[in-house]
């Protein structure tokens, strides 16, 4: 698959780029610059009222702390409006005291008795004083005969409280308006400097995604999932993704084949979905190498792990099933070839014994030797099909007793062996029996009086096999090891594994309920021992016998079967 261009770059075009990084950048910027603005317009927004409001508080102050001075509404009774009149001396003194651009005092006509232009002294004021009059303060944004202005009017009262007057007090509203303008550089160099903060993280973000998307753009990244997507359920290896907690983050459908799980796993914990064994530690990594087999359900499973930069890991899985069966096979054809090879020098034997007699016209003594080599093949396929009543698990105990039988190892049946034709799984009892004798074989031969025992018995619906060796034994600590995938004491086959054996045993025996022990046998050797509950089918119910005029005589189903296992040995 060809990788996409590195940049998404092409022929240079004007407009909205195509990398992530330059869009992820140029929309951060864009955020960044529309809540600048937007905050220092809101701020903004509300400072002019506040400015406003604050002159008009001033300005009622002013006029609340002038209106209290004793001796003005007794001049306003006492005097007339004048220039150089006692109320215009004290409006003066307390607008350049506090700054004001006027104190104005009027009577209850709105007659001015002050103002900062002694001319406007005895006119009426330009604005209704009605609601000032009424006692009321007033403050308000007005313009008058010296301009806009933030006023304040307070009521002037006598000394029974009756109002006489009123003083009306104006700040300029230029000065409001720059100080409104002077804030404006501060919060303007504030909203710059946040501004370029957030364009520098808004950049850094932006490089740091750059790294991590490798300067890809989104088109490309569209297209590497939809390609990743197709591919990871399209080949036949599983395929296993996993955090760095050990979660579960991507699991293809030929991985939910083998490791027996379904889509639901994503997301879950390796431990929650794997009941411990192997498997789980080749996947969690507690296990390393390459190549590491594993069984899991009944399959045979070739992992190798990758860690990736996030402290997570990508394990693949290929299905080795088929090929140890396979490997399994030659091994039993290269033993069968060699079996083969010696029994054609024993039969060549037998064949000149038996010209040699006929020759010498021995011919009663020729007979009872052809009967007798005869006799003990027909006699062990009679004596384990009689016991072992499954015909697979009996032609396979036949045939494994001649391959031993050619290695000089002798394969017997232990006293009480019984096993009825009712076996739910004869395949996987075929291959626990196959895979323990053939062990048993490679541990007892060459060793004095080499011989196997096997036994099978029925308790209800469960299985007991026990298959006992004259080899050198299994040390006491190496009891739970050789049960491992991997582990074995023989160097390597043709298909280039072992260790395979035992542990499939232990999955099929535990796959239905039951387990797989081992021990050290009386004089030597090792004791398998494997229980497989429900490995047998309820009997069924056997019917009253009906009266029989003649009955047929009854086939001999041992002979047929001794008969074509040993033609096959041969």
């Amino acid at each position: 698959m060809n990788a996409p261009p590195p940049s998404g770059r092409g022929p240079r075009r004007f407009g909205w780029p195509q990398r992530v990084f330059s869009q992820v950048l140029l929309m951060q910027l864009a955020v960044v610059t529309g809540v600048t603005v937007l905050v220092t317009g809101l701020f903004l927004a509300p400072l002019g009222d506040r400015l406003d409001e604050e002159a008009m508080l001033r300005a009622l102050a002013i006029a609340r702390s002038t209106a209290a001075q004793p001796g003005i509404a007794e001049d306003l009774r006492t005097t007339e409006p004048s220039a150089p009149g006692p109320v215009q001396s004290a409006a003066e003194r307390v607008r350049r005291a506090t700054g004001a651009e006027y104190v104005v005092v009027m009577d209850r006509r709105g007659v001015r008795w002050s103002h900062p232009e002694a001319d406007r002294i005895g006119d009426v004021v330009s604005t209704d004083p009605g609601d000032v009059l009424r006692g009321e303060d007033v403050m308000e944004i007005d313009s008058g005969t010296l301009g806009r202005s933030a006023r304040g009017k307070a009521p002037l009262r006598d000394a029974s409280g009756e109002v006489v007057g009123a003083v009306s007090v104006g700040i300029a509203y230029d000065s409001v308006r720059a100080r409104l303008l002077g804030a404006i550089p501060g919060l303007l160099a504030y909203a710059g400097g946040a501004l370029a903060v957030g364009a520098l993280a808004a950049y850094l973000i932006s490089r740091r995604l750059q790294r991590q998307t490798h300067d890809l753009a989104f088109s490309d990244i569209s297209a590497l999932l939809t390609e990743r997507e197709a591919m990871l359920h399209s080949i036949r290896e599983g395929v296993v993704a996993l955090d760095g907690t050990g979660r579960i983050r991507l699991l293809n459908d030929e991985a939910q084949r083998l490791l027996g799980l379904g889509p639901e796993a994503a997301g879950r914990p390796l431990e929650a979905v794997l009941d411990g064994g192997r498997t789980a530690d080749v996947l969690a990594g507690r296990v390393v190498g390459e190549d590491l087999l594993a069984v899991q359900g009944g399959r045979v499973l070739l992992a190798n792990r990758m860690e990736t930069d996030d402290g997570g890991a990508v394990v693949t899985l290929r299905d080795r099933t088929e090929l140890e069966h396979l490997g399994r096979e030659l091994d039993s054809t290269t033993g069968l070839i060699d079996a083969l090879r010696a029994q054609d020098h024993e039969h060549a034997n037998r064949l000149h014994t038996l010209l040699g007699l006929l020759e010498l016209g021995m011919h009663e003594e020729a007979t009872e030797f052809v009967t007798e080599v005869v006799g003990v093949h027909r006699a062990t396929a009679e004596q384990v099909t009689e016991k072992v009543r499954d015909p697979l698990l009996a032609a396979l105990l036949v045939g494994k007793a001649t391959v031993a039988a050619e290695r000089g190892v002798a394969l017997r049946l232990a006293p009480g062996t019984l096993l009825p034709d009712r076996v739910v799984d004869p395949r996987g009892l075929v291959t626990v029996v196959g895979n323990l004798v053939d062990n048993a074989t490679d541990a007892a031969a060459g060793s004095a009086d080499a011989r196997i025992e096997v036994g099978l018995r029925a308790e209800g619906r469960t299985v007991v096999l026990r298959v006992r060796d004259s080899g050198p034994g299994v040390a006491p600590e190496r009891y739970a090891s050789i049960f491992t995938e991997g582990w074995s004491t023989k160097g390597l086959p043709a298909h280039g594994k072992r260790g395979l054996g035992l542990p499939l045993v232990r999955r099929l025996a535990e796959r239905q309920g039951g387990g797989v022990t081992v021990a050290g046998a009386d004089g030597g050797g090792a004791v398998f021992t494997v229980v497989l509950p429900e490995a047998l089918a309820a009997p069924e119910p056997v019917p009253d016998p009906e009266p029989v005029s003649h009955p047929e005589p009854v086939s001999d189903t041992a002979t047929t079967i001794a008969t074509v296992t040993t033609g096959e040995s041969r």
